[in-house]
């Protein structure tokens, strides 16, 4: 028998049309475009449309309206936010009201799946807060209804374009451990809530969706441009982890931290409240690149999305509580096309293992 792989590194578990992550070029192609073209320039809806096409029948070509009309359709389940599900964190009150969602494969309940952690969310970090949830507005569109059942106004079209922005370039990622999660799932035929179900366990992980929360603390500690070096000094020779740099994947730079950045300098410029907390991440980037480079050489270890995802994150007013919900709702689009997809090929995802435990004595 083959020898395991340790975290199936290299190992080709799907074939898929849906999107590659090439590590050695820094590149994410998403359904034949470049993650460049979609992001800044494609809605969400439209990008889930991308991802969705030809997975079901019937489905419509603009989805603005029937994902605002499946918002409203889960909002019911919000009355079920009591004392036990606001005591749990974000992500698990999420995961808790997702899974009061019957379970299926309609397009309709596609459009609840990725309807629900925007919904939910939103209700979820305002009562957490001591506030009444809000109905959706099925007439806005999806970054600009989020925006606005968190914090009871209209966003300003830079902010809803900062969140479509992210949205779009969350919204699919290659076989990630989330993914493959939801895709296991849905190879048993239990239905997409259980596949969702599984992304979302999997991504609430610190080493996967749960890891932009921690960006925000390190920000707050270093404070001043002039202690970045020190701090990040001080980090590495505890044997700390540097959050936002570094990807199991690639080996130069993170395309989604380009396009992030380029979305928070533009939220920068259109608020004037933002630029010095961009002009500090700038400088954490730049000292943290120059030591990983000193440090270590012989590995290459670039600015991952992370960083600028908490940066645009919280200048959009998400406690770093539910940074990891917002990731929800961005690959929830990708979680259910994944799924469509492992259901279309029919084969149950059942990989071998090697067993190196013990082995009963033999008989004298």
């Amino acid at each position: 028998m083959a020898r395991g792989v340790d975290g199936l590194e290299d190992v080709v578990a799907a074939e898929t049309v849906l999107s590659e992550v090439d590590g050695e070029a820094g590149r994410l192609l998403i359904r034949g475009h470049e993650l460049d073209e979609l992001s800044g320039r494609w809605s969400f809806e439209a990008v889930t449309g991308l991802l969705w096409s030809g997975f079901f029948e019937g489905l419509p070509d603009n989805l603005q309206r029937p994902l605002g009309e499946a918002r409203q359709a889960v909002f019911a389940q919000v009355a079920a936010l009591d004392a036990e599900l606001l005591a749990l964190t974000p992500v698990e009150a999420v995961r808790a009201l997702t899974a009061r969602l019957a379970d299926g494969d309609a397009p309709d309940l596609a459009l609840r799946l990725v309807a629900a952690p925007a919904v939910f969310t939103a209700a979820v970090v305002r009562r957490q807060a001591g506030q009444a949830p809000l109905a959706p507005d099925p007439t806005l569109g999806h970054a600009a209804d989020i925006l606005r059942m968190l914090r009871g106004e209209a966003a300003s079209p830079a902010e809803v374009a900062a969140l479509d922005t992210y949205l779009v370039t969350v919204a699919d990622h290659g076989l990630n451990a989330s993914t493959f999660a939801a895709r296991v799932v849905a190879s048993t035929r239990a239905g997409l809530t259980s596949a969702v179900l599984a992304g979302i366990s999997a991504l609430k992980g610190p080493l996967h969706g749960g890891a932009p929360g921690p960006v925000i603390e390190m920000l707050d500690q270093i404070a001043s441009p002039a202690n970045a070096r020190a701090w990040l000094e001080g980090a590495l020779d505890r044997g700390d982890r540097l959050m936002g740099f570094g990807h199991r994947v690639y080996r130069v730079r993170d395309p989604r931290a380009d396009a992030l950045k380029r979305a928070v300098a533009a939220l920068a410029e259109a608020s004037p409240a933002s630029p010095g907390r961009l002009a500090l991440a700038e400088a954490v980037e730049a000292a943290a690149l120059a030591v990983l480079r000193e440090r270590k050489p012989g590995r290459s270890l670039q600015t991952n999305v992370e960083l600028y995802t908490a940066l645009l994150l919280e200048a959009l007013a998400f406690p770093s509580s539910a940074f990891t919900c917002v990731f929800a709702m961005g690959r929830s689009a990708g979680w259910i096309a994944h799924a469509r997809e492992q259901l279309a090929g029919g084969r149950l995802v059942r990989p071998q293992s090697r067993y190196v435990g013990p082995r009963p004595k033999a008989a004298a």
